[in-house]
């Protein structure tokens, strides 16, 4: 076992440390707020961390105030379109999330009166709702006593304990650990472990000076905090290939339609494309026009590559039926994945 007879975590200096250096957050509840009987909202935290996830809180900060300010509770939210959440979401990536989003907020509405559960297994029968998410929201609102084990969290663990495996062959492990940690403020603690990832004990930088952390720090005492956590080996990502078909109108508008509602970017908003495979297919052009190849958009999904040529020309609308006619202006306010906004910016659309 890789952490047989793990040493303990001083959840007192790191609450210590919190205390003093905690971050303002849009959706937090400051400890000193904490102290004086303020609870943080089981909306907000559950809204962030949905957002949180595969993304940065510097790119998520103005998507959560726009949404909090258009929803400003779970049943505004579940009110909402899923097209207009769709919308909203456009940019931030891995799209499901924004589906599971509206799903769980409709569930928290019909199935629980508006209320979140207060348990991380109450939390967990929600749509969209992982074993991470669930220990979030439970710990942070509700101060369920149990281990909240973030990408951050995996960092500061691995070098805390010099893992010399990857973290996910020893999760469970490091879990345990933290488990056995988790004080009375136990909100308080999950974000705080998830400020020393995100400010002390980074990616790329390991201020051990100032951590709370310091003194049990293995990695610290080796002298080489970077080299962990050790990185597993990656399996090469395969490469998928296409064409997008950029059309306008004589007086140039832009035709745009909506994904399949499941699969990859379900729901979303495209332009027309060919089937992405691992061979270039021969383009078949959608309509009739003049034609004209722009060059190459490069996109990375979490488990390919995809590489689409561009095309454009002006057609006649007749037989495009299957979408709609988008004024250039009005593109932004589309639901247009990244991929998509690429796509058309190659093609000379902002």
């Amino acid at each position: 076992m890789p952490l047989s007879h793990p040493h303990p975590i001083d959840s007192p200096a790191v609450l210590a440390w919190y205390d003093r250096h905690a971050r303002d957050l849009p959706w937090r509840v400051s400890p000193g707020d904490r102290r004086a009987g303020i609870n943080p909202d089981p909306y907000r935290v559950w809204l962030s961390e949905v957002m949180l996830q595969q993304t940065t809180v510097a790119a998520v900060k103005s998507y959560f105030l726009r949404f909090t300010s258009l929803w400003p509770t779970v049943r505004d939210l579940a009110a909402a379109p899923l097209d207009a959440v769709l919308r909203e979401w456009a940019g931030l990536g891995y799209y499901a999330r924004a589906r599971n989003l509206h799903a769980c907020a409709e569930a928290v509405v019909r199935d629980h009166g508006g209320v979140f559960p207060d348990t991380a297994a109450g939390l967990q029968s929600l749509p969209g709702i992982g074993a991470y998410t669930s220990a979030a929201i439970a710990a942070i609102c509700f101060d369920e006593r149990v281990a909240v084990l973030d990408g951050n969290l995996d960092r500061v663990l691995a070098r805390y304990y010099a893992l010399e495996v990857p973290v996910r062959e020893a999760k469970d492990e490091l879990r345990g650990a933290l488990q056995l940690a988790v004080p009375e403020r136990s909100g308080d603690f999950a974000q705080a472990m998830m400020d020393l990832g995100a400010t002390i004990c980074a990616p790329r930088a390991a201020m051990c000076l100032v951590c709370p952390l310091h003194d049990g720090c293995e990695a610290r005492a080796e002298g080489d905090p970077l080299r962990y956590p050790v990185k597993p080996v990656k399996a090469e990502r395969p490469v998928r290939r296409g064409h997008a078909y950029v059309m306008r109108d004589a007086a140039g508008d832009v035709y745009l339609q909506t994904r399949p509602a499941k699969g990859l970017l379900a729901s979303m908003t495209e332009v027309p494309t060919s089937d992405w495979a691992a061979d270039l297919p021969e383009p078949h052009y959608p309509a009739e026009g003049n034609w004209r190849w722009h060059g190459q958009v490069v996109h990375i999904f979490t488990h390919f590559r995809l590489e689409l040529d561009v095309w454009s020309a002006v057609v006649a609308p007749e037989g495009l039926d299957a979408g709609w006619w988008a004024a250039p202006g009005t593109l932004a306010g589309e639901a247009l994945p990244t991929l998509f906004r690429k796509v058309l910016a190659e093609a000379g659309l902002s």
